[in-house]
């Protein structure tokens, strides 16, 4: 409790503070400042530029004029080009498996896979990731494998969700990577408080949000900022504007430039960078990485890329967008591709190698994929566990009305049925 005199002391230092800039000239009020001007001022954002957009190598893999190479290492960047590869290879491997009645359900991330291995080696394992569904780019980044990723698929007892999840709703409490949830946006305010926690704990890391653009629509955006921006928190927001939140393109979406221009509004530093560009994805983030550590505030940053495949296996993106359009991303700003042309030109890769490691992770994907689908699901307790430590009595009765009723109609839950 506060004495009547700490009381005191904390009313006149915050009036001080809100009468501090009071002078002729300039006005203050709650919460800004700003000048006091004798002429009306009606301003239209149409009249401002657009805010920039970060490259270092444009599309055929050379570096951009007036662009600093930041000279990653040859195996740095082999290995940022070798995962891309083998992503790309179990998008293409599952969602084939999906449509053979293999796994009930698949999202790729074609063209974006800049975004997410870009941004992933530029932090620390120890920075904790609050992700959507289109990065699983960063957890295999950081260790988790083809099998793990299978087993998840497949909902068998080997999977991180036991069957509970959707089969994409990957995680790892192991590698700092917290699990997906099916509604849009929830990650934001999460990743804010963790943040903020890590701050109170003077914790050497930082908490990093990845959403699309459709997210940004939605009020956990708004609230997750706000409470970043006025606490302090050190978390960096990446938001990936692939141009669709399902079938609804972003001029049906907002007004004003993208998202990055929201940051400024809640006082939050910006960049927007090219997001079939791994260099300038991997520099914008380790640069907003420093800068959230040393000055203890967030950052948003705005990846701008364009999504090649479907929202999801439920989804014919043929119907709110022609072929040509996808066809035009594809073969133009590609972000594998790029990556292999930078490659190619350092001499760091060769067609042979390439077509080779190819090869390898196709195997390695249908390896995984074989062995998951052999593996036996988890029994129905499960259902009830790594909830609570120990069942409480409601769990305890919840299962014993489960086992009941699936003792009563054995035929409908036989296999297969």
């Amino acid at each position: 409790m506060f004495s009547l005199a700490s009381l005191a002391r904390r009313v006149a230092v915050s009036a001080k503070r809100h009468t501090r800039h009071l002078s002729s000239s300039l006005g203050y009020f709650p919460g800004t400042d700003m000048p006091l001007v004798p002429e009306m001022v009606f301003r239209d954002p149409r009249d401002n530029d657009p805010i920039p957009c970060f490259r270092i190598l444009n599309e055929h893999g050379d570096v951009v004029d007036g662009a600093t190479d930041p000279q990653l290492s040859q195996s740095l960047c082999t290995q940022i080009y070798s995962q891309m590869i083998r992503l790309n290879t179990m998008d293409n491997i599952f969602y084939d498996a999906q449509r053979q009645g293999r796994i009930s359900f698949y999202m790729t991330s074609y063209g974006e896979e800049a975004i997410s291995f870009g941004s992933a080696s530029a932090l620390r394992l120890s920075d904790m990731v609050f992700a959507q569904y289109r990065e699983p780019g960063v957890l295999m980044w950081r260790g988790f494998t083809l099998q793990n990723f299978a087993d998840q698929c497949f909902s068998n007892k080997d999977g991180h969700g036991k069957g509970r999840q959707m089969p994409v709703h990957y995680g790892s409490k192991n590698l700092n990577h917290q699990t997906i949830s099916s509604p849009l946006a929830t990650q934001l305010p999460q990743a804010a408080g963790a943040a903020y926690a890590f701050k109170l704990a003077k914790e050497d890391r930082i908490a990093v949000c990845y959403f699309g653009e459709g997210a940004a629509s939605e009020g956990d955006f708004h609230a997750a900022l706000n409470f970043a921006a006025t606490k302090d928190c050190p978390i960096l927001f990446f938001v990936r504007n692939n141009g669709f939140a399902i079938s609804t393109p972003t001029a049906e979406q907002f007004r004003g430039d993208g998202i990055a221009s929201r940051g400024s509004g809640y006082g939050i530093p910006i960049m927007r960078v090219d997001g079939n560009d791994f260099l300038a994805v991997h520099e914008a983030t380790r640069r907003a990485r420093e800068f959230i550590l040393k000055e203890n505030r967030p950052v948003l940053i705005e990846a701008m890329s364009y999504r090649q495949g479907h929202h999801s296996t439920s989804d014919d993106s043929t119907q709110y967008r022609p072929v040509a359009e996808i066809k035009h991303w594809k073969e133009t700003c590609d972000p594998i591709e790029r990556t292999k042309r930078y490659l190619l030109k350092r001499g760091w890769l060769t067609e042979e190698q390439d077509r080779h490691m190819q090869d390898n992770e196709r195997t390695n994907v249908l390896a995984a994929l074989q062995q998951a689908e052999t593996k036996e699901q988890p029994p129905l307790e499960t259902m009830f566990e790594d909830v609570y430590d120990v069942k409480p009595p409601h769990l305890l009765e919840q299962e014993r009305e489960m086992l009941e009723h699936v003792a009563k109609y054995p035929d409908y839950y036989a296999e297969g049925h």
